[in-house]
C-alpha cells in the first residue's frame, strides 16, 4: 500500500512538472523561438568568420609565396622589380615585397631608391618585418657614414628587445657602427657583450673575432 502510494506521488510530481514545463513553453513560445533564432544566427556568424579567416590566410600565404619566388628570381629576371612593386603594400605579407625591393636597391648601390622604398614599408604592426625594415634602414645609414642615426635605430630596437628579432644581430651591427665611427672602446664593450651573451650564434662567433682584433690594436 505504501509503495503504491509513493509511486502515485512520484507520478503526480512528474505529471505536475511536465505540465509546468508545457505551460512555461506556451507562455514563452515567442521568446524561445527568438532565442533559438539568435543561436542559429550566432552559429552562422561564427562559421562565416572562420571561413573568411581561412580564406584570408590562404590568400596571404599565396601572396607571400609569389613574393618570395619573384625575389629569388630577381637577379635573372630584372622585370620582377615591377611585379614586386605591384604586390607591395601595407598588408602583413605585402610589406615583405618592400623589404625585398629595398634590399635589391641596396645591393645595386642605389641607396636613395632603397630609402624611398623603405619609407613606404614603415609603420604597421611591430612584427618581424617591421624590425627587418628598421635594421635595413640602419644599414643604409652606415653605408652613408651616418653612424649616429644608425646607432640610434639599433638602440631603439635593443630597448624594445622584441621576441620577433634576434638581439645578437642588433647589438653586433650597433658595435660595427660604433667601430666605424671611431668609438673603439664602446664598440669593443658591445662586441664582448655579444660574445658573452650569445657564444653559440653566428654573430657571437664574429664578435669573438672582432674582440681579438681590437684587443691586438691596443
Amino acid at each position: 500500500m505504501k509503495r503504491k502510494f509513493k509511486r502515485q506521488l512520484k507520478e503526480d510530481e512528474f505529471v505536475s512538472t511536465i505540465t509546468k514545463v508545457v505551460d512555461f513553453a506556451q507562455k514563452r513560445v515567442r521568446e524561445l523561438i527568438a532565442l533559438a533564432a539568435l543561436l542559429v544566427i550566432a552559429a552562422l556568424v561564427f562559421v562565416g568568420v572562420r571561413l573568411i579567416k581561412a580564406q584570408n590566410i590562404k590568400k596571404e600565404s599565396r601572396l607571400l609565396s609569389d613574393i618570395i619566388t619573384l625575389h629569388e628570381e630577381l637577379s635573372e629576371k630584372p622585370e620582377n622589380v615591377a611585379k614586386l612593386e605591384e604586390l607591395a603594400g601595407k598588408g602583413k605579407f605585402s610589406r615583405v615585397a618592400y623589404l625585398f625591393l629595398a634590399s635589391h636597391w641596396v645591393e645595386k648601390g642605389d641607396l636613395d631608391r632603397a630609402q624611398e622604398t623603405l619609407q613606404k614599408a614603415s609603420g604597421g604592426e611591430k612584427d618581424l618585418f617591421y624590425f627587418q625594415a628598421k635594421d635595413l634602414q640602419a644599414q643604409i645609414h652606415i653605408k652613408r657614414k651616418e653612424y649616429d642615426q644608425a646607432i640610434e635605430i639599433y638602440k631603439e630596437i635593443a630597448e624594445e628587445n622584441p621576441d620577433q628579432y634576434t638581439l645578437d644581430a642588433v647589438l653586433f651591427r650597433q658595435a660595427e657602427a660604433l667601430e666605424q665611427k671611431g668609438e673603439t672602446a664602446q664598440a669593443l664593450a658591445l662586441y664582448r657583450k655579444v660574445q658573452e651573451d650569445f657564444p653559440q650564434t653566428f654573430f657571437g662567433y664574429d664578435a669573438s673575432q672582432k674582440v681579438r682584433k681590437l684587443e691586438e690594436r691596443k
